[in-house]
């Protein structure tokens, strides 16, 4: 049994509890957050303790492994603070808001970065790992193209906005990681962005982008983001090779389609919340946490792979505003799990 503590108790603090809570070989043991309403309230959910300081987490000898979920400004220290008192440690993303921070973080932990993983929990959805499974099985022959659809049913407050890093770290970055989960390393990204969201673009941030990225190996992919969707969370994935071509489609409550006279294949409304559409990503990621903390393998994604996606981010970023696309140093990109 591995005893876990949470740090941050707000909506993803939620998530990782639930997941936690339904786990055979793991406990919650112990929730923190600055905030003690947010923590009395998530710790009192599921009977455990809480905490106001994350310094009490990393010292408790009743923890065995920590999960992340503090603001990002936060994610290196506490990544650094729990590795340092002997902690097993998963992290949300990403892994920083800069790239100076994150490759601190990761020349900081040594070798213990192939072991702090990164909660790009789109890995384990079972839809996009039989994909990429079946892919790499050689299914669809040589891989060319690869596209990711991610849209979000509305768009956040604009205080989350301002403190999120923007679009390409907070929302497109788990769309990096996809990237590279099948393509692996990249060498350029061109982006373009764009507003219908008036209280995002006086944040200075755009809430449509398009990214374009092409592999070392020459590969290709198209990223889609927008922060609004009027039918629902939008979760696509399509890879298309030399054979054939294998994608995923949108979740529904049910399989059940309707055909009338004036519809056909009509299904029910696409799933509305993060939470509903990966909730079995969630399970299955902290099942490998767990797995990897109790057998002392290495995990993946890693630290390694959160620089890389942040890498990434940043290019984007760059991309986006000064119109070109931007080439990726390789020999900058730590080696990712």
């Amino acid at each position: 049994m591995i005893r876990i503590a949470i740090i941050g108790a707000g909506r993803i603090g939620h998530v990782h509890a639930r997941a936690v809570a339904n786990h055979p070989q793991a406990e919650l043991v112990l929730v923190c957050d600055p905030f003690e309403k947010n923590a009395k309230e998530l710790s009192a959910q599921y009977g455990v303790k809480y905490c106001l300081d994350p310094q009490e987490v990393f010292s408790s000898p009743d923890v065995d492994a920590v999960i992340i979920g503090s603001p990002t400004r936060f994610h290196v220290d506490h990544i650094l603070a729990a590795v340092k008192a002997g902690k097993k440690v998963m992290s949300e993303k990403p892994i920083a808001l800069d790239l100076a921070s994150a490759k601190r973080c990761v020349d900081e932990l040594g070798d213990a970065a192939d072991h702090v993983m990164m909660g790009f929990n789109r890995r384990f959805d079972p839809s996009f790992a039989e994909i990429h499974h079946r892919v790499a099985d050689g299914e669809v022959g040589d891989l060319q193209q690869l596209i990711v659809v991610s849209r979000d049913p509305a768009a956040p407050p604009a205080e989350y906005v301002a403190g999120s890093g923007g679009i390409f770290k907070d929302m497109t970055i788990h769309d990096f990681d996809t990237v590279r989960f099948f393509l692996g390393d990249i060498a350029e990204v061109t982006a373009v962005g764009t507003n219908v969201d008036e209280a995002i673009k006086a944040q200075g941030d755009f809430d449509q982008v398009l990214v374009t990225l092409k592999s070392v190996d020459g590969k290709l992919a198209t990223i889609v983001n927008s922060r609004s969707c009027a039918f629902g969370y939008d979760q696509r994935l399509e890879a298309f090779g030399a054979d054939g071509m294998l994608s995923a489609d949108n979740l529904t409550e049910t399989a059940v389609r309707k055909a009338s006279g004036n519809q056909t294949e009509a299904k029910s409304a696409v799933m509305d919340f993060f939470l509903d559409r990966y909730e079995d990503a969630y399970r299955i990621e902290l099942g490998h946490f767990i797995e990897a903390a109790a057998s002392g393998e290495a995990v993946s994604p890693s630290v390694r792979d959160g620089y890389a996606a942040l890498q990434l981010a940043e290019a984007a970023g760059l991309s986006a505003k000064e119109g070109r696309t931007v080439a990726i140093e390789a020999n900058k990109v730590p080696a990712a799990v």
